[in-house]
């Protein structure tokens, strides 16, 4: 114990060094590279910087140390995007650092009313209530949720079917706050704690183990769809700039052709904005008619992103959650969307799906539609700048002549870090996940990676198979528990088949997705109302 002293020690009274080294923590632990596996780091990241809380008094020294933490946090989960837009990926990661700091914040006034121990008992359900309050408004990046640390953990975070990905969030937080206990307790203490932290460790273990032994048991003759992921491998900055090229849809032709004549797919899917045209608009009538003759040739059904626009009549009201847009042309307005759709041959109207959850200041700059003048604020990539904003979930209808009705989930890029958004699909009856993307404004930097594991979560938390098709990569094939199945190499002009089970029933999650931080937030302002109250002896 005389060395857990020495730390400690160090830890109080050293000014910034804690913040720094849970700051790094933080930040490495988070997906990178597949050859970086450093997520363990998280369940001690918040260690230094907690003990080195212990002695704060000042409002002004605990910002530093707390953004600090959080702005190294950032910075090395999130350079990335600087990749695509550097001022934008700069105000990215300033931004998200001072939302990361609302929950110690909340935790250093409780300290103060009620005392050190008990702000660390009321830390784990501050922070999962915090998570979640904060991914449900349109300023919200979401994507550093804890609990995303632990995505390619696979066997740790099996239980996610019941809880989502906020109880492991809730999970690091608390065992966090243990080896806290643990360091500044007496050695009687010390041993407790420990006990407690090897439950946790092994609590998750034995559920998984359950898990993968019920599906042993079940194993029988699943019902398979078998898909087409095509990467095309195109550079996301030339698309835009040639944006009716034909020479971009031959080469979808010709990869789609040549994968159906091999393979014969039940569903051939082509990822985010392939088409990055108006198809379905009138001027564009010839392009679509292209498309549904290769169909009708292919015999197979096309579920492909692409660029839609809904024009509203004179005086008509557009979507109330935008603005919209003026044609300069016609006295009238109209809206375009980042958007999916589902063709199949013999269907003359297609299903359409336009993206709800938009990525701040890049696809759409929030609230600019109660202030307009946020609009100047923008920092869009090339093509994909003020789309509107989808209002359903909307569940698509494949017809297959082998199944029948397969009810299929797409979800758009970015709106796979949302856990709620998932579990509506799946709700309204999604018997897989697909995920159309194009991760290529991030080169070959970890973004694209970190993403994937995200995706992994909601296999997870659903008990649903995903498709991932990418326009550079990563293109791969997930299945319900969160494995990688089938992938093809990043920035390669490639494609792949693979079986999708479907499955129909619903996990404990996906039944009550906000149960967990609902609960943290009834908990939170139950231990803050405590804490005010609470008389503490000189």
């Amino acid at each position: 114990m005389t060395s857990f002293s020495r730390i400690i020690s160090q830890l109080g009274h050293s000014r910034y060094s804690a913040s720094v080294l849970s700051g790094v923590l933080l930040g490495v632990s988070f997906p990178s590279y597949p050859f970086i596996r450093l997520e363990l780091l998280a369940w001690v990241a918040l260690v230094p910087l907690l003990i080195s809380l212990r002695t704060v008094e000042r409002l002004g020294e605990l910002f530093r140390r707390l953004y600090m933490t959080m702005l190294l946090f950032c910075m090395i989960s999130l350079w990335w995007v600087t990749l695509a837009t550097f001022s934008g990926g700069v105000l990215t990661i300033v931004a998200q650092a001072f939302f990361l700091t609302v929950p110690l914040f909340v935790f250093y006034v409780i300290k103060r009313m009620a005392g050190f121990h008990f702000a660390l008992f009321s830390l784990p359900f501050l922070w999962v209530a915090w998570e979640w309050a904060y991914m449900q408004q349109d300023l919200s990046l979401g994507w550093l949720t804890l609990g995303n640390s632990q995505s390619n953990l696979n066997l740790m975070i099996q239980y996610a079917d019941l809880t989502g990905v906020w109880g492991v969030s809730f999970w690091l937080v608390c065992f966090n706050v243990l080896v806290v206990l643990a360091l500044i307790g007496s050695r009687k203490d010390a041993f407790r704690f420990v006990a407690i932290m090897v439950l946790m460790i092994l609590v998750p273990l034995l559920y998984a183990s359950a898990v993968f032994h019920r599906e042993i048991q079940l194993v029988g003759e699943k019902t398979q769809l078998l898909v087409t992921l095509v990467q095309p491998n195109i550079d996301p900055h030339e698309k835009w700039l040639r944006n009716n090229s034909a020479d971009i849809m031959e080469r979808y032709y010709r990869m789609t052709s040549k994968a159906v004549r091999e393979n014969r797919p039940d569903l051939v899917i082509w990822p985010e904005t392939a088409i990055p045209f108006y198809i379905l608009d009138k001027a564009y009538a010839d392009d679509l008619q292209s498309l549904r003759l290769s169909l009708r040739g292919w015999n197979t059904a096309l579920l492909t992103g692409f660029s839609d626009i809904i024009y509203y009549p004179a005086g008509g009201q557009p979507n109330p959650e935008h603005s919209g847009n003026i044609d300069p042309l016609m006295p009238r307005m109209f809206e375009t969307y980042n958007a999916s759709m589902l063709l199949e041959p013999g269907y003359s109207i297609p299903q359409i799906y336009r993206k709800m959850r938009l990525v701040p200041f890049a696809e759409r700059v929030p609230y600019v539609d109660y202030l307009p003048w946020l609009g100047h604020l923008t920092f869009s990539l090339a093509g994909i700048s003020g789309w509107g904003k989808g209002r359903d979930t909307t569940v698509m209808q494949l017809h297959s002549s082998r199944y029948g009705k397969v009810n299929i989930a797409n979800i758009i890029c970015y709106e796979s870090i949302f856990p709620d958004l998932v579990t509506e699909f799946v709700r309204k009856g999604a018997q897989v996940l697909t995920l159309v993307t194009n991760d290529g404004w991030y080169a070959t930097s970890y973004g694209p990676y970190q993403h994937l594991a995200i995706g992994r979560m909601r296999c997870i938390e659903n008990r649903r198979a995903m498709a991932r098709c990418a326009n550079t990569g990563l293109t791969v094939i997930i299945n319900k528990y969160g494995r990688i199945m089938a992938e093809i190499p990043w920035w390669q002009e490639q494609i792949l088949t693979a079986e999708l089970p479907l499955e129909s029933s619903l996990t404990f999650y996906t039944s009550n997705p906000d149960l967990i931080p609902k609960a943290a937030m009834v908990v939170s302002v139950g231990l803050f109302l405590i804490a005010f109250f609470k008389v503490r002896k000189p």
